[in-house]
Protein backbone atom coordinates (compact mmCIF):
# COMPACT_ATOMS: atom_id res chain seq x y z
CA UNK A 1 0.00 0.00 0.00
CA UNK A 2 1.72 3.75 -1.20
CA UNK A 3 2.10 5.91 1.75
CA UNK A 4 0.57 9.41 1.05
CA UNK A 5 2.25 12.27 2.63
CA UNK A 6 0.98 13.87 5.69
CA UNK A 7 1.48 17.59 5.06
CA UNK A 8 -1.62 19.60 5.27
CA UNK A 9 -3.28 19.64 0.66
CA UNK A 10 -0.48 17.71 0.05
CA UNK A 11 -1.44 15.06 -3.02
CA UNK A 12 1.81 13.08 -2.90
CA UNK A 13 1.50 9.29 -3.11
CA UNK A 14 4.65 6.86 -3.13
CA UNK A 15 4.35 6.06 -6.29
CA UNK A 16 6.24 5.66 -9.60
CA UNK A 17 4.91 8.83 -10.71
CA UNK A 18 6.09 10.97 -7.58
CA UNK A 19 9.54 8.81 -8.46
CA UNK A 20 9.86 9.86 -11.43
CA UNK A 21 9.64 13.23 -10.60
CA UNK A 22 12.59 12.71 -8.13
CA UNK A 23 10.14 12.84 -4.90
CA UNK A 24 11.10 10.83 -1.90
CA UNK A 25 9.40 10.19 1.17
CA UNK A 26 10.84 9.88 4.64
CA UNK A 27 9.50 8.69 8.03
CA UNK A 28 8.77 10.61 10.93
CA UNK A 29 12.45 10.91 13.66
CA UNK A 30 12.90 8.30 16.21
CA UNK A 31 14.12 10.78 18.46
CA UNK A 32 11.26 11.78 20.55
CA UNK A 33 11.98 15.74 20.89
CA UNK A 34 12.38 15.58 17.11
CA UNK A 35 9.21 14.13 16.27
CA UNK A 36 7.02 16.19 18.27
CA UNK A 37 8.88 19.66 16.36
CA UNK A 38 8.06 17.66 13.02
CA UNK A 39 4.31 17.24 14.12
CA UNK A 40 3.90 20.80 15.78
CA UNK A 41 5.83 22.03 12.19
CA UNK A 42 2.14 20.71 9.80
CA UNK A 43 0.48 22.47 11.72
CA UNK A 44 -2.64 19.66 11.73
CA UNK A 45 -4.97 19.72 14.94
CA UNK A 46 -4.40 16.60 17.21
CA UNK A 47 -2.15 14.99 14.54
CA UNK A 48 0.13 12.28 16.06
CA UNK A 49 2.62 10.23 13.82
CA UNK A 50 2.50 6.76 13.29
CA UNK A 51 5.05 4.48 12.19
CA UNK A 52 3.00 4.63 8.48
CA UNK A 53 3.16 8.25 8.28
CA UNK A 54 5.34 9.94 5.93
CA UNK A 55 6.63 13.28 4.72
CA UNK A 56 7.66 14.10 1.13
CA UNK A 57 10.80 15.58 -0.14
CA UNK A 58 9.21 18.86 -1.28
CA UNK A 59 8.29 19.79 2.55
CA UNK A 60 12.13 20.64 2.97
CA UNK A 61 15.06 23.01 1.55
CA UNK A 62 18.03 21.26 -0.59
CA UNK A 63 20.54 21.73 2.21
CA UNK A 64 18.26 19.53 4.55
CA UNK A 65 19.27 16.10 2.68
CA UNK A 66 21.92 14.00 2.94
CA UNK A 67 22.91 12.38 -0.02
CA UNK A 68 25.91 10.95 0.70
CA UNK A 69 24.75 6.84 0.34
CA UNK A 70 22.78 5.43 -2.13
CA UNK A 71 19.44 6.19 -0.02
CA UNK A 72 18.44 9.67 0.47
CA UNK A 73 18.26 10.67 4.16
CA UNK A 74 16.98 13.78 5.88
CA UNK A 75 19.32 15.12 8.09
CA UNK A 76 19.06 14.66 11.95
CA UNK A 77 17.63 17.44 13.94
CA UNK A 78 16.25 19.38 10.62
CA UNK A 79 12.51 20.13 10.66
CA UNK A 80 10.18 20.44 7.56
CA UNK A 81 9.54 24.02 7.07
CA UNK A 82 7.99 24.12 3.04
CA UNK A 83 4.38 24.18 3.29
CA UNK A 84 1.94 26.23 1.17
CA UNK A 85 -0.76 26.74 4.44
CA UNK A 86 -4.30 28.54 3.82
CA UNK A 87 -4.74 32.00 5.49
CA UNK A 88 -5.93 30.60 8.51
CA UNK A 89 -3.34 28.12 9.47
CA UNK A 90 -0.47 30.93 8.65
CA UNK A 91 0.51 32.37 12.01
CA UNK A 92 1.15 36.10 12.25
CA UNK A 93 3.76 37.45 14.68
CA UNK A 94 2.49 40.39 16.74
CA UNK A 95 4.25 43.07 17.25
CA UNK A 96 4.68 45.63 20.60
CA UNK A 97 4.83 49.26 19.70
CA UNK A 98 3.16 51.03 22.89
CA UNK A 99 5.27 51.81 25.45
CA UNK A 100 3.32 49.74 28.03
CA UNK A 101 3.59 46.89 25.59
CA UNK A 102 7.57 46.98 25.38
CA UNK A 103 8.11 47.24 29.11
CA UNK A 104 5.95 43.95 29.72
CA UNK A 105 8.61 42.60 27.13
CA UNK A 106 11.30 43.33 28.58
CA UNK A 107 9.82 42.34 31.94
CA UNK A 108 9.01 38.80 30.96
CA UNK A 109 12.57 38.51 29.15
CA UNK A 110 14.16 39.75 32.32
CA UNK A 111 12.37 36.94 34.62
CA UNK A 112 13.32 34.12 32.02
CA UNK A 113 16.49 34.89 32.13
CA UNK A 114 16.79 35.23 36.23
CA UNK A 115 14.81 31.54 35.82
CA UNK A 116 17.45 30.03 33.89
CA UNK A 117 20.69 31.65 35.70
CA UNK A 118 22.70 30.44 39.24
CA UNK A 119 21.72 31.49 42.89
CA UNK A 120 24.68 33.05 43.42
CA UNK A 121 25.77 34.04 47.40
CA UNK A 122 26.40 37.59 48.81
CA UNK A 123 29.64 38.29 48.34
CA UNK A 124 30.59 36.04 45.72
CA UNK A 125 32.52 37.10 42.68
CA UNK A 126 30.47 37.36 39.63
CA UNK A 127 31.78 34.91 36.71
CA UNK A 128 33.52 36.74 34.06
CA UNK A 129 31.20 36.49 31.11
CA UNK A 130 33.99 37.03 28.44
CA UNK A 131 35.76 33.53 29.96
CA UNK A 132 32.83 31.18 29.08
CA UNK A 133 33.55 28.14 27.10
CA UNK A 134 31.60 26.36 24.67
CA UNK A 135 31.95 23.00 26.74
CA UNK A 136 30.51 24.58 29.67
CA UNK A 137 27.16 22.99 30.38
CA UNK A 138 24.08 25.24 30.45
CA UNK A 139 22.19 25.64 33.67
CA UNK A 140 18.77 26.12 32.03
CA UNK A 141 17.30 22.95 31.53
CA UNK A 142 15.62 23.76 28.34
CA UNK A 143 18.85 25.20 26.97
CA UNK A 144 20.37 22.07 28.33
CA UNK A 145 17.77 19.46 26.94
CA UNK A 146 18.29 21.51 23.11
CA UNK A 147 22.13 20.86 23.60
CA UNK A 148 21.78 16.71 24.31
CA UNK A 149 19.31 16.59 21.96
CA UNK A 150 21.42 18.35 19.20
CA UNK A 151 24.41 16.21 20.65
CA UNK A 152 22.26 12.90 20.06
CA UNK A 153 21.14 14.06 16.73
CA UNK A 154 25.31 14.81 15.41
CA UNK A 155 26.15 10.94 16.67
CA UNK A 156 23.29 9.43 15.01
CA UNK A 157 24.60 11.09 11.47
CA UNK A 158 28.12 10.44 12.22
CA UNK A 159 27.28 6.27 12.91
CA UNK A 160 25.41 6.31 9.55
CA UNK A 161 27.72 8.67 7.82
CA UNK A 162 30.50 5.49 9.26
CA UNK A 163 28.28 2.75 8.02
CA UNK A 164 27.61 3.94 4.47
CA UNK A 165 31.58 4.38 4.26
CA UNK A 166 31.60 1.29 5.36
CA UNK A 167 29.15 -0.26 3.05
CA UNK A 168 31.57 1.57 -0.03
CA UNK A 169 34.13 -0.16 0.89
CA UNK A 170 32.83 -3.82 1.01
CA UNK A 171 31.49 -2.77 -2.52
CA UNK A 172 34.79 -1.61 -3.74
CA UNK A 173 36.51 -4.69 -2.28
CA UNK A 174 34.27 -6.94 -3.95
CA UNK A 175 34.24 -5.59 -7.17
CA UNK A 176 38.40 -5.43 -6.90
CA UNK A 177 38.11 -9.27 -6.33
CA UNK A 178 36.01 -10.00 -9.06
CA UNK A 179 38.22 -8.48 -11.26
CA UNK A 180 41.61 -10.38 -9.87
CA UNK A 181 40.09 -13.64 -10.32
CA UNK A 182 38.23 -12.82 -14.05
CA UNK A 183 42.14 -11.98 -15.19
CA UNK A 184 43.13 -14.91 -13.42
CA UNK A 185 40.95 -17.26 -15.13
CA UNK A 186 42.03 -15.30 -18.91
CA UNK A 187 46.10 -15.72 -17.65
CA UNK A 188 46.62 -11.68 -17.84
CA UNK A 189 48.77 -11.58 -14.74
CA UNK A 190 52.30 -13.27 -13.38
CA UNK A 191 53.03 -15.17 -10.68
CA UNK A 192 54.57 -12.07 -9.12
CA UNK A 193 51.89 -9.73 -9.95
CA UNK A 194 49.22 -12.07 -8.42
CA UNK A 195 51.12 -12.54 -4.97
CA UNK A 196 51.49 -8.63 -5.06
CA UNK A 197 47.66 -8.12 -5.64
CA UNK A 198 46.18 -10.83 -3.31
CA UNK A 199 48.39 -8.87 -0.60
CA UNK A 200 46.32 -5.51 -1.62
CA UNK A 201 43.23 -7.14 -2.05
CA UNK A 202 43.24 -8.66 1.30
CA UNK A 203 43.08 -11.86 -0.68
Amino acid sequence: MPHHCSAWGCTNRQNKDCKLRGITFHRFPTNKFVRKQWEAALRREAFIATSYSRLCSEHFEEKDFDRTGQTVRIRDGVLPSVFNFPAHLKRTVATRTSWTSQQAATATLQNQLVECSPPVAEGEPQPDPSLDHSYALPTCPGALKARLSKAMAKVESLEREKRNARDRERRAKSTVCGLLEELRAKNLINEELKEKLDLYSGG
